[in-house]
């Protein structure tokens, strides 16, 4: 095996570094993993003690992952508040007030700050398609109680989230097993 790069010979992380009481991430892009990363942290945060609460905004009630059983099985407060994949709605005015209704209830997550980590899993979506006011989202990310660690994920994170948050992660589609015909697997995907 060849090295390609040598090993660092100097520390590279910047003088001065200090502690935080919380954070903003965002986990964007059009690579897998927006929402895996988010459930990393998830598990650092319960191994931690964290009380820790997770609102996705997409995913069906009605939908068996592997995330959310696993999960509430370690006692994450999760509500799985969206009704699917668009493409599949019968009726998207419901869809855009089931959307309105998780955003409320995150809302209220961010400012009780009753938890120190709170995942809104795939909210992106519900700001881009003008169902959720940007504004009003990063004004209540900003505002949020002091001590609350907010991760958002999804495609095209707008602008106005990119610019408040802490640290932005962009997933790269590199390869994905999709792209050449493959289903989605159960353990894997979900």
């Amino acid at each position: 095996m060849t090295a390609t790069q040598d090993p660092l010979a100097e520390d590279p992380r910047p003088d001065g570094l200090r502690r935080a009481k919380s954070l903003i991430l965002v986990n964007t892009g059009d690579g897998k993993g927006k929402s895996s990363a988010a459930f990393g942290m998830v598990m650092r945060s319960v191994a931690r003690g964290w009380p820790v609460a997770v609102v996705q905004f997409i995913k069906s009630g009605t939908w068996q992952t592997g995330e959310e059983s696993v999960s509430k099985s370690l006692g994450v407060d999760w509500w799985t508040l969206g009704e699917g994949f668009s493409w599949d709605s019968e009726n998207l005015d419901e869809d855009q007030a089931t959307a309105a209704e998780a955003w409320r209830h995150s809302a209220g997550l961010l400012t009780a700050g009753q938890h120190r980590l709170v995942v809104l899993d795939e909210v992106t979506y519900p700001i881009n398609w003008g169902w959720i006011d940007v504004n009003e989202v990063v004004a209540t990310i900003k505002n949020r109680s002091p001590e609350v660690t907010v991760v958002l994920t999804g495609r095209d994170a707008p602008v106005e989230v990119i610019d408040v948050a802490d640290t932005v992660t962009e997933m790269c589609n590199v390869k994905h097993a999709y792209d050449s015909g493959i289903r989605a697997i159960k353990g894997i995907d979900y």
